[in-house]
């Protein structure tokens, strides 16, 4: 499921080809790339629940206290390693994340396919969350930046 949101992201977010709205033509693309057709439903629901997700089913969009920490739970720390928890908290003091954006990165990683995840493509979800959350497009450049311009390719040590 993974790889197809990848193939998604990387194929028509920064392209001048419109991302196909025909939910058929889009998994037939995908078929014809080699992709099952369970993984292809699977990715392109958590596709739609990052567009618009349900009402009701954003608890981060609270109000938060600036000065609140995250506690995360056991399957979140199964799902997200060390490493992983600390660049999400870098991103924020940094203001790359917002606690919501943050949240919203954690929802999305819960529902991936992938028993664990690693740092590496924690960061594209992260793009795809910044990229598809309106007022972040800042943050989404920083982000980038800090991707594409590592001189050593190491985001975070």
């Amino acid at each position: 499921m993974f790889d197809i949101l990848m193939y998604l992201f990387e194929n028509y977010v920064h392209s001048e080809v419109e991302l196909l709205v025909d939910e058929d033509e889009l998994t037939q693309e995908l078929t014809r790339a080699g992709f099952h057709q369970s993984e292809i439903i699977k990715a392109l629901a958590w596709l739609e629940h990052l567009a618009s997700p349900q009402e009701g089913d954003q608890p981060y969009l609270c109000n938060h206290d600036q000065h609140s920490f995250r506690i995360y739970t056991q399957a979140e720390m199964d799902k997200l390693d060390v490493e992983s928890r600390g660049f999400l908290l870098f991103l924020e003091q940094i203001k790359v994340l917002s606690v919501e954006t943050r949240e919203m990165v954690i929802d999305r990683v819960m529902e991936l396919d992938e028993p664990a995840l690693v740092l590496e493509d924690l960061k594209w979800v992260i793009l795809m969350v910044l990229f598809n959350a309106p007022g972040n497009e800042s943050a989404y450049e920083q982000m980038e930046d800090l991707i594409f311009e590592q001189p050593d390719g190491r985001l975070h040590s």
